[in-house]
């Protein structure tokens, strides 16, 4: 066996390889940013072919900066951006439309007419989600609806779907040469497509939304020693390696945080921002705007279950202060310019650039920024943006714990956001609860690897794998309760003024 586990983990922003010892650590790593492509107000999409193309260069990229060669690899374990949705040609390889992103809000009037008079909990029992923009049926039956010849070559199975995770196994395994058309249970039950309970297309679904099954992948679990096939011999790898491991990011996330008992909680702060509660076996129907989601399956094993509260702006919001108002250099930048001000002088910034979803799910809000004066400057602006973050992740942790009955006891945090101490001490008080960062903050990755490494023993199970994850840092808060609920009133007072701009 290799003595080295790889992750691929193609995320919004950018695509990254990590190579992972047994020890947990990183021993090569290489990553490239992709273009984000706005045809319109509200639509998102990313280029299938550019992202395929980075993962091959980080792929190789990785194995050189680890120094070691395909060969060496035990295994490879694949995590995503879950909602994205790719349909490709099955005989050229060559996608039929750019990739729809989970941002994109092109659906809204499509998800209005799905849900019609049942209202957008039509699917919740059966999937464990909202009728909303984010999911990814809706945007397949947009493009089949929208590019000419497109259904009639789905029926015919002549064109594949998949969330980025298939388009990525399809590749690496062959592509048109015997590539393997899967993707795993957490991928799939994003879909409003699948059946929670038994992991399964649902043909009642598929009616409903209006997608052949015949463009569907293989439903597989998060980790199996048979897996998603062996990468292509010149591929990237240089080697015939196993995919032993896929996981939708979240779940990754929280794998690679050792949730691996109900009750055990993360948040990730990537361009978005994610926090799953583990519920063991138990399938725990939200009450307060929640996703009941898998949280993993591995092997034969039963499949876990989670709660899940999805903020869809987060480090998005640093990215367009950085690209689109140039308030930023650099994203690293934030954290000075925001710790020069004391408090945000009365400023709230709501990010609804793509809606708001949990717990409101109201893809008619829109961007504010309230309470302006002379007094402003790009401090405040920035201060203002990273307490944004720290509200929303308030907002779906009080959501949470309404569901789970569970008052938040710590939180464990990751993503590309957590290298920003202010943010995390922010958190804190917004929370009023101490917030814990792991020494390896590459949790998403490692999760991935974890699964691919599970699945053919380079690791024996789920209590190794905990008894990798160490701390290396705690904030504990330091508001009072009063400036915590004066602070979130001001919040809910801003978001207010975000609501019914769509359409308006």
């Amino acid at each position: 066996m290799g003595r080295y586990v790889a992750a691929i983990d193609q995320g919004t922003t950018s695509t990254r390889c990590l190579v992972f010892d047994r020890e947990g650590r990183c021993a090569g790593h290489a990553q490239v940013e992709h273009r984000q492509l706005f045809p319109r107000p509200g639509w998102v999409e990313h280029d299938p072919v550019e992202i395929l193309e980075n993962t091959r260069r980080v792929a190789a990229g990785a194995l050189a900066r680890a120094g070691i060669p395909g060969t060496d690899l035990a295994a490879v374990g694949i995590t995503n951006q879950r909602e994205t949705t790719v349909v490709w040609d099955r005989r050229t390889g060559r996608p039929v439309h750019n990739a729809i992103v989970w941002q994109d809000t092109r659906t809204d009037a499509l998800c209005r007419e799905l849900a019609g008079a049942a209202g957008p909990d039509r699917f919740r029992g059966k999937t464990g989600l909202p009728l909303a923009t984010y999911f990814s049926g809706p945007k397949l039956r947009w493009l089949l609806d929208a590019v000419d010849g497109l259904r009639d070559a789905a029926g015919r199975g002549d064109v594949l779907f998949g969330t980025v995770d298939a388009w990525l196994v399809w590749n690496l395994t062959g592509g048109p040469d015997g590539g393997r058309h899967a993707t795993d249970v957490t991928n799939a039950s994003r879909t409003l497509l699948a059946d929670l309970e038994t992991g399964a297309w649902d043909g009642g679904l598929l009616d409903a939304v209006g997608v052949p099954r015949a463009m569907l992948p293989e439903i597989l679990p998060s980790s199996h020693p048979d897996g998603f096939g062996l990468t292509a011999a010149g591929g990237p790898f240089g080697a015939r390696v196993p995919i032993t491991g896929v996981l939708g990011d979240q779940q990754a996330a929280a794998v690679g945080q050792s949730c691996f008992s109900p009750g055990d909680a993360k948040n990730t702060y990537g361009t978005g921002c994610f926090l799953l509660l583990h519920t063991g076996d138990r399938i725990v129907r939200s009450r307060h705007g929640l996703l009941t989601t898998p949280c993993y399956r591995f092997g034969d094993g039963p499949t876990a279950y989670a709660l899940e509260g999805s903020v869809a702006v987060a480090g998005a919001v640093i990215q367009w202060l950085r690209d689109n108002l140039g308030v930023l250099r650099t994203a690293a930048e934030i954290e000075d310019l925001a710790a020069g001000v004391e408090d945000t002088g009365g400023v709230v910034f709501v990010p609804a650039f793509s809606g708001l979803f949990a717990p409101r799910w109201r893809s008619d809000a829109r961007g504010a920024i309230v309470g302006l004066t002379r007094f402003t400057d790009r401090r405040h602006l920035a201060r203002a943006a990273l307490e944004a973050v720290a509200y929303q992740t308030r907002e779906v942790i009080e959501a949470m714990a309404a569901d789970a009955g569970v008052p938040l006891r710590g939180l464990r945090v990751d993503g590309g956001m957590v290298v920003n101490d202010l943010l995390m001490q922010l958190q804190a008080d917004v929370l009023g609860a101490p917030v814990t960062r792991p020494r390896v903050t590459e949790t998403t990755a490692l999760g991935a690897a974890f699964a691919a490494g599970l699945g053919v023993g380079f690791w024996a199970g789920t209590d190794e794998i905990s008894a990798l994850w160490s701390e290396d840092r705690t904030w504990q808060p330091r508001s009072t309760p009063d400036e915590r609920e004066q602070g979130y009133r001001r919040w809910n007072a801003a978001v207010q003024r975000s609501l019914g701009w769509a359409g308006a």
